[in-house]
């Protein structure tokens, strides 16, 4: 069996309900799992949710609830989230799954029995608030601590660490000798500028039991809990293991033992290494510098390439519940739809920078660009099919083939370089030229001369294959919209298949559907 395209969502930590920010890397992802579905690969697409620690364990001890039932209740919202997104995730991780454990015990025992995991005793100020130690680095002038980290204490105990810090000069090589492996580029320099002006410590993995009982305990210390790194960074690997990649748990050898009730491996399926990790700007340390050593320590390949987006603000501020500053993509998609919110998130910001979100800025884009740019080019081209010939599709014209084979061209390359903004840029070209196609050629005047009878079967042709073109190279980012299309134009299955765009699909005699409005105008 050939190797799936493996992309990952970051899992998103249940200490609150799902925002933009979960939203809008829900949905790039998604994009780009679908536009190599749509190149004919095979893809499997991993989102989830991180369950474990401080935060977690106090948030269900202030609601009197027992952490496992409040993890269940805000994971649903998040599995709901997706599902209201239409993602098309082939899984869903939850740390506390027995099936994850399992292979993080397996990474710890190894490193373990390496010698690459040590205990020493630890003294240091303590943010419970962020769950984190910190350094005189962290104080401000005077000496004090900012209001960010809450309470902050001094602690002494002894705790468990991982040997980080001889990898550093490995992994500066590696990220120059592996330029595309953090994108964009200056997210890569900003990793490279962190490694050469810091020492790495060896990096705390642990806590003791007894401040913190909500985690994985280590196999090799049951008095201590796994702290966050092991747990939640490893969600990527352990779902390809734990559904029976050998090559992936080939490096744990026989530190891996299957969790309890775990569901039988697919057979022959092959996953790891992971394309692409779809992460947020501030987890990118994690990512680029955490992730790739502790995979390198257990001899284990690394992941083709981390790709990081920025944040969302909201009228240019910060995004705060306290303010009411906030955007609700559950909101948004039951007065716009779904497609709507699709479409404004991945065509308002490019992956990488930070965006802006502005209610006048969604409706501007959506009257313009969704109601009258694509929904009314559809709406009458097919009505004029209709009308002027019955809904059947005249004799094929080539037209507009050299507009639509140059997009087309331009979208294959722009999809496989997950250049998502760009895509949709290309697509909107075509949507344009075949607004103006209508124009320049008055279809409505044609029809009124029957000495232009072939004329008008011309144009009738170049817009219904032009509406055929657009809803394969919109299934990606729009999917209900992409079926929706081919639906109108009575076509069976779905345009799932980039294949598609090849100019001629659409048959001479072939009877249309009924055109409905895609994008209803809203006052």
């Amino acid at each position: 069996m050939n190797k799936r395209f493996y992309v990952t969502t970051a899992i998103d930590y249940v200490n609150g309900q799902p925002h933009l920010g979960h939203a809008y890397e829900k949905v790039i992802t998604d994009v780009i799992a679908r536009a190599r579905r749509s190149f004919g690969e095979e893809v499997f697409f991993l989102t989830g949710t991180d369950e474990h620690g401080q935060k977690v364990q106090q948030a269900a001890q202030a609601e009197g609830k027992s952490p496992q039932a409040y993890c269940d209740e805000l994971t649903a919202k998040f599995q709901a989230m997706a599902a209201t997104l239409n993602v098309s995730n082939d899984d869903f991780v939850r740390t506390t799954q027995s099936r994850h454990k399992a292979v993080v015990a397996a990474m710890l025992n190894k490193l373990h029995a390496q010698g690459d995991i040590y205990k020493a005793p630890y003294r240091g100020w303590y943010s419970w608030k962020e769950e984190t130690f910190l350094t005189d680095k962290d104080r401000g002038p005077d000496g004090t601590f900012d209001p960010f980290w809450g309470e902050v204490k001094e602690l002494v105990e002894e705790n468990w660490y991982f040997r980080m810090s001889q990898h550093q000069s490995w992994l500066i090589e590696y990220l120059e000798a592996n330029p595309t492996f953090v994108q964009p580029d200056y997210r890569r320099n900003e990793v490279l500028g962190f490694l050469k002006a810091e020492k790495l410590a060896d990096l705390c993995i642990s806590r003791p039991k007894a401040r913190l009982s909500w985690g994985i305990p280590l196999p090799f210390d049951p008095d201590y809990v796994n702290y966050v790194w092991f747990d939640a960074l490893t969600n990527y690997y352990s779902i390809p293991v734990a559904l029976g990649d050998a090559g992936a748990a080939a490096p744990l050898g026989e530190h891996y033992v299957p969790g309890p009730g775990q569901t039988p491996p697919v057979p022959g399926i092959r996953l790891w290494p992971a394309d692409l990790h779809v992460i947020g700007k501030d987890i990118i340390k994690f990512h680029a510098v955490y992730w790739p050593i502790m995979l390198k320590a257990t001899g284990i390949p690394l992941p083709k390439q981390v790709l990081v987006h920025g944040w969302w603000q909201k009228d240019g501020a910060k995004m705060s519940k306290t303010t009411g500053n906030v955007v609700d993509p559950i909101a948004v998609v039951k007065e716009w739809g779904v497609d709507a919110f699709r479409y404004y998130v991945v065509r308002e910001l490019d992956i990488g920078p930070d965006g802006n979100w502005t209610d006048s800025g969604f409706k501007a884009r959506y009257t313009a660009e969704l109601a009258n740019g694509l929904g009314n080019l559809v709406n009458r081209s097919l009505s004029m099919l209709r009308r002027y010939r019955q809904g059947i599709v005249p004799a094929r014209s080539d037209e507009l083939a050299p507009d639509l084979g140059k997009a087309a061209c331009q979208l294959f390359g722009q999809l496989k370089a997950s250049e998502l903004q760009a895509a949709l840029v290309t697509i909107w070209g075509v949507v344009n030229r075949a607004n103006q196609y209508v124009d320049q050629t008055a279809p409505f005047k044609l029809a009124k001369d029957p000495a232009q009878a072939s004329r008008l079967d011309e144009v009738l042709y170049n817009l219904a294959e032009t509406c055929r073109v657009l809803a394969v190279m919109l299934w990606p980012f729009l999917p209900d919209t992409a079926v929706k299309i081919f639906q109108q134009l009575a076509l069976p299955g779905a345009p799932d298949k980039l294949a598609g765009t090849t100019w001629g699909g659409l048959p001479a005699g072939h009877q249309i559907g009924e055109p409905q409005p895609l994008f209803p105008r809203k006052d």
